[in-house]
């Protein structure tokens, strides 16, 4: 499909009005104008137009030249192309180009409204065409000057590049100002492939005759692309606007901006060029909208937390969304930041494209692009990266039509029973079983050799496909308290949950009576079995430790925020975070895991599930769950990852044993340092642990509203200007001597996975030990 430019943009300005271009009867003058010529006359009249392009502006000189050797290349048989493509831009320039104003008379004659009947394009400001109008009829006044609205079907028809010349002033030929700027052209050039980055920027001179240049690849292109890409642009830039101080310039590979203004000394993202695709959807436009805007927000969040992902330090991220519909199956984004700006700068400027995202395009629109300084987006609906996706979402199902609900019986809430309760869900994976023989060949006939852990779900093994694949397989004893349901639960959602900081579910098998879930092995089993371990948590440095941190917190946001699915994991402790052989973190264990709909926020149950320990009170107590109880969940986990020390304790006890009470009345100290585990050596950052104690102790706050959403944990982490509010005290505290100083007993944290039942009214309820079956789900 061809692409069209919108109007430039400032970090100030909105966009342009869509309808400002459209008025009655301008379709008709469009296509009395067009029509009325042959292949012939249109060369002839863009031949002449091209010879008089000296006495014109450079831009639309060169444009118009271009525009010429396009019409001489066109056979006859694509006249009827050319025209349509010619009346698509004139009818489709909604993006403040061209603005009808019905303002003369025609042949002396008034409408009945005492108006007028001529038409006059505007271009920017100046006298572009006049059409005489009079009842329908149509005289043509200046036809060289009204083919100057077809300045844009170049870059329509050869792709790029787009441009945006700046209203900043000229320089003169052979001044300082272009000197300068041929300096800054050759050293961008030099320097944007150099240190991994794809970036560069700098300044030359002294104002007025000051240059000011940023030039920022695609993440996904190598350098030596990155430096040819540069160098044309650099000379693109200053034959579509000759002599312009101030350019901003999109090619599919790069963006370039130059200026005699000095837009580098901020992070605003300034000089944005904004294309759209003339393609449109048919449909659902609202999920689609949904759709696009899920996957940007996801992407985005992914390019801002993709930092310290390599050395290069790009702010670069690509996404997928898959099973759209039958049409376009996929949708793909891509989101970038200038790798200059921090993590936070990055998500600011992103996050600022993506608001502004369905204010610039239409709804419908096939594929969109914004580019400027700071930070970019695009989508398509076919993939135009040269690299994986590094995210993948599920696009959310196509709702069925309800069916009448039983006489007397409401009907039910969409979103609100679940994963497991779907059949439906849970038979569409079919593509992800796998036969008994084959996993009995994986694993030696589930040799002994081959297991890796057992608990009361049932064992763990290794084992290996015909392909070569390494695979965990969990084979669910009869007699596991995962039952049926929860193993639909974990199935229907893991295989709809693409990212890197989850564990990839790669088969299930239900023959003969087998109830078997297959995932990706990790080589480095799960955290607990290290960090816990006296003799391998050295093989934890703080490196490693903040790498599992800021990957569990991308993971749960994910499950929070970025996915189409809303998750509520329950059940996030150091035994269900997997390691690979890099100690990169993959969450799993989705069988107690529950699926909010719309804009459910919170749910209840009178079966608590889950692990005391990391278990929020509100949770533990009440069985009110929501995403905040998966925050308390990540915020003590934290403790654990930077004291390794276990939390434990029980509820109702006097004892002050519970890792939260400890760290707390050494934070209230001011001696919180000593709290961190020895085993990471003496060249740990301070600084970091600190900010990461500060960060799990706002985590773990007894009211679920104080504790910040993961996507606030992310930007807490990833940047270290952001300030922290102070963190009051957390829950389960005991203080020394019993009394929780409210007048209320104190309450600790029970080690072990359980299943409980609340009484039906909802109340808190003390529960001992005896009270809850107690098993050991292990390794996860």
């Amino acid at each position: 499909m061809p692409w069209l430019p919108l109007a430039q943009h400032s970090s100030s300005s909105s966009a342009a009005a869509a309808g400002d271009a459209h008025t009655i009867g301008e379709q008709n003058a469009v296509d009395a104008v067009v029509d009325g010529f042959g292949l012939g006359k249109l060369q002839g009249i863009l031949g002449s137009a091209a010879g008089q392009a000296a006495e014109m502006d450079g831009m639309y000189a060169g444009m118009l030249r271009r525009l010429e050797k396009l019409a001489r290349e066109v056979e006859k048989s694509n006249l009827l192309v050319l025209k349509q493509e010619i009346r698509k831009v004139l009818h489709e320039s909604r993006h403040g180009i061209c603005i009808i104003v019905w303002k003369k008379k025609a042949h002396g004659t008034e409408d009945e409204n005492g108006g007028t009947s001529c038409g006059k394009l505007v271009w920017k400001g100046r006298l572009a065409l006049c059409c005489a109008m009079c009842r329908g009829s149509v005289l043509l006044l200046r036809v060289h000057a009204a083919l100057l609205l077809l300045a844009a079907l170049p870059a329509l028809i050869a792709g790029q590049p787009w441009q945006i010349c700046g209203e900043n002033g000229n320089y003169t030929a052979n001044s300082t100002y272009q000197a300068n700027l041929k300096q800054l052209a050759a050293a961008l050039h030099k320097n944007v492939s150099s240190g991994g980055r794809l970036f560069a920027s700098g300044a030359v001179g002294a104002v007025p005759d000051a240059v000011y240049a940023l030039a920022l690849c695609r993440g996904d292109i190598n350098a030596s692309a990155c430096a040819d890409c540069v160098g044309t642009i650099f000379q693109d830039a200053q034959q579509l606007c000759p002599y312009g101080k101030e350019v901003s310039i999109v090619y599919d590979s790069c963006y370039l901006r130059f200026s005699n203004l000095d837009f580098l000394s901020s992070a605003d993202n300034s000089g944005v060029v904004d294309l759209y695709n003339t393609g449109t959807v048919s449909g659902d436009v609202g999920r689609y909208d949904r759709a696009v805007t899920g996957l940007l927000n996801a992407t985005a969040r992914y390019a801002a937390g993709n930092a310290n992902a390599s050395s290069s330090s790009r702010l670069f991220a690509t996404g997928v969304m898959v099973g759209f519909d039958a049409q376009f199956p996929k949708i793909y984004a891509m989101a970038q930041c200038s790798p200059d700006l921090s993590p936070a700068q990055c998500g600011l400027c992103l996050g600022a494209m993506v608001a502004r995202w369905w204010q610039t395009f239409e709804p419908n629109t096939q594929g969109a692009r914004s580019v400027g300084a700071r930070c970019n987006m695009r989508v398509e609906l076919y993939s135009f990266y040269n690299v994986p996706s590094m995210l993948q979402l599920q696009a959310e199902a196509v709702a069925p039509s309800p069916s009448p609900a039983p006489a007397g019986k409401p009907p039910a809430v969409p979103g609100t029973t679940g994963a497991a309760s779907r059949s439906e869900d849970f038979e569409s994976i079919e593509s992800l079983i796998l036969d008994l023989s084959t996993l009995r060949i994986a694993t030696d006939n589930f040799s002994e050799n081959n297991k890796l852990g057992e608990g009361g779900f049932g064992v763990v093994y290794k084992g290996s496909l015909p392909h070569g694949e390494e695979i965990a397989v969990k084979r669910l004893s009869q007699s596991s308290v995962q039952g049926i349901g929860e193993l639909k639960n974990e199935l229907v959602l893991v295989a709809k949950l693409q990212h890197k900081n989850l564990v990839r579910l790669v088969g299930v098998c239900l023959e003969e009576h087998e109830r078997m879930l297959v995932y990706e092995y990790m080589p480095n089993r799960s955290l607990d079995t290290i960090l816990f371990d006296a003799e391998k948590s050295s093989l934890l440095d703080w490196g490693k430790r903040l790498k599992i941190i800021n990957g569990v917190a991308r993971g749960m946001q994910y499950l929070h925020e970025d996915s189409q699915l809303k998750i509520v994991h329950r059940d996030l402790k150091a035994s269900n975070v997997l390691l690979d052989s890099d100690y990169n973190p993959k969450i799993s264990d989705f069988g107690l895991a529950r699926l909010f709909g719309g804009d459910q926020t919170q749910d209840v149950t009178n079966r608590v599930v889950g692990t005391y320990g990391y278990m929020a009170p509100e949770y533990a107590m009440r069985g009110h769950y929501s995403v905040k109880s998966d925050v308390f969940s990540f915020g003590v986990l934290v403790l654990e990852i930077v004291t390794g020390r276990r939390n434990s304790g029980s509820y109702y006890s006097e004892q002050s044993g519970d890792l939260l009470s400890i760290i707390w009345e050494h934070w209230t100290m001011g001696t919180i340092m000593e709290m961190v585990d020895r085993s990471m050596g003496e060249r740990a950052a301070g600084g970091e642990i600190a900010r990461c104690i500060h960060v799990g102790l706002l985590c773990v706050q007894e009211n679920p509203a104080s504790r910040p959403a993961m996507s606030a944990v992310n930007v807490m982490l990833s940047s270290g200007t952001v300030s922290l509010k102070a963190p009051s005290r957390p829950a389960f505290y005991i203080r020394k001597g019993g009394g929780d100083g409210d007048g209320g007993g104190g309450t600790g944290s029970y080690s072990g996975s359980f299943v409980g039942t609340l009484p039906s009214s909802g109340r808190s309820a003390p529960m001992s030990p005896n009270e809850v079956s107690i098993t050991e789900l292990e390794p996860r």
